[in-house]
């Protein structure tokens, strides 16, 4: 079941968004439950976690970039989509990692087409890991949890959200596992998943948790090719 959130202080405007993704997602054919909130200190009240988020940036009290920032805190991993009016935000939506930013009035081909890209996205994230294994013991480690792997000779660290996990593997082995899963090795030391890029020159990788990854001359414009890839793949304005 889909849990969407739409939060717009205009009363009509948040009914009559909640009421096309409703049919969007019943012509997909995914179950979904829809709030709906007239403000961001309300969204951030609610107890539930919401899996996509469609926010105004616009609103009284506390805005929807504001909002998005809170939110940011504690769901780090969740899909925000913001819905304004004006374009004067749009740069600013990227320091929120929002996954789309929409003009209103949204064309329903353009709300259908983010709404496929969100829901694919997040049954991604549910289901991908990889299985490896340390001291006779397997583990299970997901994909979209994962922000690089670091190959020191014949072990690899894998750097997440919770720390590092050591465990023995070949490289070649790891690649091969991993091919067109969004990760790129951009260095022979370090294996990155591209969805955690936040920016990069010709010497480094800017991860969003502020890691630097160096990146080898000779692998640079095969890395500007693979995430601009990903980065349209998760709905980025480009």
């Amino acid at each position: 079941m889909l849990s969407i959130a739409v939060c717009d202080d205009e009363v009509i405007e948040c009914c009559n968004m909640a009421g096309k993704i409703k049919e969007i997602l019943e012509e997909m054919k995914i179950p979904c439950i829809i709030r709906q909130f007239r403000n961001g200190t309300e969204l951030l009240q609610a107890s539930e976690s919401f899996d996509i988020v469609f926010l105004d940036i616009i609103m009284s009290n506390l805005d929807g970039m504001k909002t998005a920032q809170v939110f940011r805190k504690k769901a780090f991993d969740k899909i925000l989509i913001f819905v304004s009016s004006s374009r004067e935000y749009v740069f600013d939506a990227y320091d929120v990692e929002a996954f789309q930013y929409l003009l209103k009035p949204v064309d329903d081909r353009k709300l259908k087409s983010v709404l496929q890209k969100a829901v694919l996205k997040t049954e991604r994230h549910s289901q991908e890991f990889i299985i490896v294994s340390r001291e006779r013991q397997k583990k299970k480690l997901f994909l979209d949890d994962i922000y690089y792997f670091e190959i020191k000779g014949r072990m690899i660290d894998v750097h997440g959200p919770e720390g590092i996990f050591t465990y023995y593997e070949q490289i070649g082995e790891l690649e091969n596992k991993l091919r067109d899963k969004g990760f790129f090795r951009c260095h022979k030391s370090y294996l990155i998943n591209l969805k955690y890029v936040d920016g990069y020159n010709r010497q480094e990788v800017i991860l969003e948790n502020g890691e630097k990854i160096v990146i080898a001359k000779r692998r640079y414009e095969e890395f500007v090719q693979e995430v601009l890839k990903v980065m349209r793949e998760n709905g980025g304005i480009l």
